[in-house]
């Protein structure tokens, strides 16, 4: 009995209809990563204090109304300024028109503080615009920062999961450009909210579509391509076209700094992928998993007229297809199908585990360095060795051994980092970027290892279902990464930690290298 791969052997791997597909996969998740990076940038926190209202007050007095932070820091000698307080405005009118002097005839420090009750004046410095400075989301409302972003990865969440399983049951194309649309459209409506709650709702639906378009397009490319194209596709070429777009990010937010325009630049070109609908094709695996054959029949036979091949006259001659009555199976079947049990939970895990620290390594980025343009471009950039690496790797070595050690390079990478002295921080961001390095390499891997672990009929959902994990854990990372200040490595250590867990677990998972896709669950491998 034929399998699908055999079956379609004749088209080659490397013909016009896979370039042209490879291509167009390849350059749809550069939004992908045009939005998620540009969430550095639009929730950044610029500096701020109280704003002070037109009134008449001596320069002297002017130049103390805002008292120094309770625990003083020295930023380029000066001491740091309380960011949401200010003495109180009728007393220090009263005391000017008296004539009285600061640190002279007055005690200034034993004055009464008052919270910010004209509005607050941002720097300008390093960014014109954020959402922080739009809504005020500082001092008594500083907690919707980092749930700002949170929301937008609860939407990533949701939209992973409901999309895995629509693509399973109504096709992987028609997600595909639905999620995209989603993503593009309420990433531009968001620009004119009103309020930040709006903007929330928002930045939730627009993330519903973010992932939900990656994984569609990962799933639609491996389902298509085969042989070392597939591998070239889900390890360097999906990967490329994500970092394409991460790392036009902080030269867009360098050059506008306004948070509306650099979504305006980061979104509007997704457009432009609207016209792909008549270009990528469905996955004709997927169609012949749904008993789809003259739909399947019909794309294989335009693949072969674009390779200048001739198909043979009967396609599926030997080819035990499924009915369309059968059974689709479901996310429960995840963890319910006795093949499916045990593999599910594990990869769940390493999902988790290896996202959450790629992701929130990421969203740091622009905190390393007193340039956080610099910084994230460069944190970006590690990951294109990393993308090659894995390339390389997936064409010669067995997926557990690799992905295991690159986990192992990551978490050990960060644990090492908080034992470099304060003296040294150019050493702790090395670390810290071979850390991002590891992960980034794990996380390609996990992509094309899940989808060759998961048989056709589910392939979608479990990739849906798996991606929802690392959603949670980056939904956590804005509030873990802002520990810092109080438990400066508790980010480290807990990644770190679950790394070495992950290591340990990656051995009880079944060996895809060298086997054909599975098309149904009775195919899977085990371990």
């Amino acid at each position: 009995m034929k399998d699908f791969e055999e079956v379609t052997a004749f088209l080659g791997d490397w013909g016009c209809f896979q370039k042209v597909v490879l291509f167009l996969l390849l350059s749809s998740t550069i939004p992908n990563g045009l939005g998620f990076v540009s969430v550095v940038f639009i929730s950044a926190v610029p500096k701020h204090q109280c704003k002070i209202p037109e009134v008449n007050l001596t320069q002297n007095w002017l130049s103390v109304i805002i008292p120094v932070k309770p625990t003083p820091l020295v930023v380029n000698g000066k001491q740091e300024l309380s960011s949401c307080s200010r003495y109180n405005l009728d007393v220090i009118r009263n005391l000017s028109a008296e004539g009285l002097l600061p640190g002279i005839d007055v005690n200034v420090t034993d004055l009464e503080e008052e919270s910010c009750l004209d509005g607050w004046i941002y720097s300008k410095e390093i960014y014109q615009s954020t959402i922080v400075s739009e809504f005020d989301l500082v001092c008594d409302d500083e907690w919707k920062q980092p749930l700002s972003p949170t929301v937008y990865f609860l939407g990533v969440l949701m939209g992973s999961f409901f999309a895995g399983q629509l693509a399973d049951r109504y096709g992987r194309k028609p997600v595909f450009f639905t999620t995209m649309a989603v993503q593009t459209v309420f990433t531009v409506v968001l620009i004119f909210s009103p309020s930040w709650i709006v903007f929330a709702i928002m930045f939730f639906i627009s993330g519903m579509g973010q992932m939900a378009n990656y994984v569609a397009a990962f799933v639609l490319g491996t389902e298509i391509l085969s042989g070392k194209i597939r591998i070239l596709f889900s390890t360097l070429g999906v990967a490329l076209g994500y970092t394409i777009g991460s790392l036009l990010v902080p030269l867009i937010a360098y050059f506008l700094r306004d948070w509306k325009k650099v979504f305006l630049a980061t979104s509007l070109p997704a457009l432009i992928y609207i016209l792909l609908w008549w270009f990528i094709p469905e996955s004709p695996r997927w169609l012949v998993s749904q008993g789809r054959l003259e739909e399947a029949e019909a794309i294989i036979r335009k693949a072969a007229k674009m390779n200048k091949v001739e198909a043979p006259e009967d396609i599926f001659a030997g080819y035990n297809a499924k009915s369309k009555g059968e059974a689709q199976p479901n996310a429960l079947d995840l963890i319910l199908n006795k093949k499916m049990r045990p593999i599910t939970p594990i990869l769940c895990l390493l999902w988790f585990t290896v996202l959450t620290a790629y992701y929130g390594l990421t969203l740091n980025s622009g905190n390393l360095t007193a340039d956080p343009y610099l910084s994230t471009f460069i944190s970006v950039a590690v990951e294109l060795p990393a993308y090659v690496c894995v390339w390389l790797v997936t064409q010669k070595l067995p997926r557990r051994p690799s992905l295991i050690c690159m986990i192992l390079l990551g978490g050990l990478s960060l644990f090492f980092t908080q034992l470099v002295p304060e003296t040294l921080p150019e050493l702790a961001i090395a670390l810290e970027m071979l850390g991002k390095y590891g992960f980034t390499s794990g996380a390609t891997l996990l992509f094309p290892y899940t989808a060759e672990i998961y048989p056709t009929v589910i392939r979608s959902t479990a990739a849906g279902t798996c991606s929802i994990f690392p959603r949670i854990g980056t939904c956590i990372a804005p509030f873990l990464f802002q520990t810092r200040p109080n438990l400066k490595y508790l980010p480290h250590v807990l990644l770190g930690t679950l790394s070495l867990v992950c290591a340990f677990i990656t051995v009880f998972l079944p060996e895809t290298f060298g086997k054909p896709l599975p098309e149904t669950i009775e195919d899977m491998s085990e371990r």
